[in-house]
């Protein structure tokens, strides 16, 4: 096997490697927008009531949608969905994102999340060289993991 031109040893270094935790936030009106914006129409992502009546403890996080990161400028938090190493190829495109739940997750939630990249590879495409990154975010409320995320990146 010969030596890939774009993934170095530093960036093989990452693999497997978690990042500081980022606390999440998930609240009402964050809920509702995501819903909204994707066209769920169900109530329960709309109206508090109907989704206590349905057996949530609030407003459910659409699918999809597991929050936004604090921001505080006094603790800037590190943490980021791309990795932190450099490469040559610059342009990004999603190659697609799966989302495993263990839990509900509902407005009033504070999660944290942690990511690590789990696997790096280099593909030839029309393009020229392509880096493939899938990296893993993980989702916890407490000590309780309530959800992971699969994402595939394409550099190019």
């Amino acid at each position: 096997m010969t030596q890939s031109t774009l993934i170095t040893d530093e960036m093989r270094s990452y693999i497997g490697r978690e990042s500081e935790p980022v606390t999440v936030e998930v609240d009402k009106t964050a809920c509702r927008m995501f819903a909204r914006a994707v066209g769920y129409t169900d109530p329960v992502f709309y109206d508090e009531e109907e989704a206590k009546r349905r057996g949530y403890r609030s407003i459910p996080a659409p699918p999809g949608f597991l929050g936004h990161p604090v921001y505080n400028p006094a603790r800037p938090q590190a943490g980021s969905y791309l990795p932190p190493f450099r490469t040559t190829v610059t342009r990004n495109l999603n190659g697609g994102t799966d989302i495993e739940y263990f839990d509900d997750i509902c407005a009033g939630d504070v999660l944290t999340m942690t990511s690590k990249v789990v696997d790096l590879q280099e593909r030839e495409g029309r393009l020229g060289k392509m880096l493939i990154i899938v990296s893993e975010m993980t989702y916890r409320r407490g000590d309780q993991v309530v959800a992971k995320m699969r994402g595939t990146l394409i550099r190019y």
